[in-house]
């Protein structure tokens, strides 16, 4: 009765967690095997034998047949007259094979082998679990909210595993209630008391990229990669793209059709602003990319310190700090250097400036349209900014900016 139990017990155990035949059959053996070794102070002279399929085993003993006065070791010998009790053909020198039933092993015996095995299972499960989980850091997971406390809440994966999402992973305006469906990602697997404690995330930029690659097929293809992310969770976020086909336009595709694809994620994200900016090598245009909405008149980078200068007219002051200086700091983070922001205190001149559009004539318009793409919207506003800088923010080619700086340069020339 003592056996059935104990491989109904790990069956059940199989079926329910489902354990490979092997691991099943080596667990089985050794809590076997270490139950022999204390009872008899070996097992090498043990064979277990398992048999999954019907949901049974047996354990066999081999000893070697000796004279009744030669008798040694009673853990690997027989006396010939014992063995001839169990066959009467049996000589000196033979091996007898008997099985060993559980039962003879004592009850409280076999209820530590049970315990035993419950625990090595449960061990096994444990750590199945925290490597499944470990592989899958920065991985999407979808589970339904289970139980919701005040720290954190608790979520089932399908399989009915446990995570967690603390309160300090959520979007600070997520609301979940009881049998929510809710998405994140893995952020940490820890071993706490050889359980493994898995943990989740809606906060971490990995979120934010999982998402971009269920809503982009461009990014989950590798046609366009996400070269960084920055958020302040809730609120807003910048995502400098970059697409290695010519022909796509990274935010144009990031983006949609009328929003169609950002969409989706602006509303998982609880309607979270995201800024998608197209990446470049090109320390100032990325400066100009990232402050966005703002338009810089003039920037100057300082590699060695890694800070950036940005000079605006005192009307986009306010648009590139941001509310409570979030746009400011999501452009420090996304460019990797300090920027600071400075009034454009430019004299006034007596000559009346000069619109970029009434240079029509001389500059083709996409040349026009290049230069106020980077605040430039009037001719000195343009001479205000160095010729290399122009190069640098404009990506025109050197013999282009050299004649624009020509044409309005002899507008105030007297």
């Amino acid at each position: 009765m003592e056996t059935i139990n104990l491989t109904e017990t790990f069956t059940e155990f199989k079926e329910l967690k489902n354990i490979d035949r092997p691991t099943m059959v080596g667990v089985l053996e050794n809590v076997f095997r270490g139950t022999l070794l204390k009872l008899y102070g070996s097992d090498d002279n043990f064979d277990v034998i398992i048999n999954i399929d019907k949901g049974d085993f047996e354990i066999w003993r081999n000893r070697i047949i000796v004279a009744d006065d030669k008798l040694r070791d009673s853990k690997h010998e027989i006396s010939l007259s014992e063995a001839q009790k169990m066959d009467e053909t049996y000589e000196e020198g033979d091996e007898v094979t008997d099985e060993v039933r559980l039962q003879k092993f004592g009850r409280r015996a076999v209820l530590a082998l049970r315990q035993n095995l419950a625990g090595r299972i449960a061990d096994l499960e444990n750590q199945q679990l925290f490597d499944k989980y470990t592989d899958r850091i920065g991985e999407l997971v979808v589970g339904e909210v289970y139980q919701v406390w005040k720290k954190e809440a608790l979520i089932l994966d399908d399989n009915g595993n446990e995570l967690i999402l603390p309160k300090t992973e959520q979007i600070p305006s997520d609301f979940l209630r009881k049998s929510d469906t809710v998405r994140a990602v893995v952020h940490k697997v820890e071993m706490k008391n050889n359980v493994p404690v898995i943990i989740l995330s809606r906060n971490a930029p990995e979120f934010l990229e999982r998402l971009f690659e269920l809503e982009v097929p461009e990014i989950f293809d590798g046609i366009i990669t996400i070269k960084k992310i920055v958020r302040v969770p809730g609120e807003r976020a910048k995502v400098a793209v970059q697409s290695y086909d010519d022909r796509i336009d990274p935010v144009g595709a990031c983006v949609g059709m009328k929003g169609s694809r950002i969409h989706g994620i602006v509303r998982e994200l609880r309607n979270e602003n995201i800024d998608v900016i197209n990446y470049t090598d090109n320390v100032q245009l990325m400066v100009q990319r990232a402050l966005n909405p703002a338009k810089a008149v003039n920037i100057k980078v300082n590699e060695a310190t890694r800070r950036v200068e940005v000079y605006l007219h005192p009307n986009e002051i306010s648009m590139a700090i941001g509310k409570g200086g979030l746009n400011i700091k999501l452009a420090n983070q996304l460019v990797g250097y300090e920027i600071d922001v400075f009034r454009e205190d430019v004299e006034r001149e007596q000559e009346e400036d000069v619109k970029l559009d009434e240079f029509s004539d001389e500059i083709d318009v996409w040349i026009i349209n290049a230069l106020k793409a980077i605040g430039c919207d009037t001719a000195k506003s343009v001479l205000r900014i160095s010729r290399d800088d122009l190069v640098k923010r404009t990506d025109l080619e050197e013999e282009t900016v050299d004649e624009v700086i020509r044409i309005l340069s002899e507008e105030f020339e007297e």
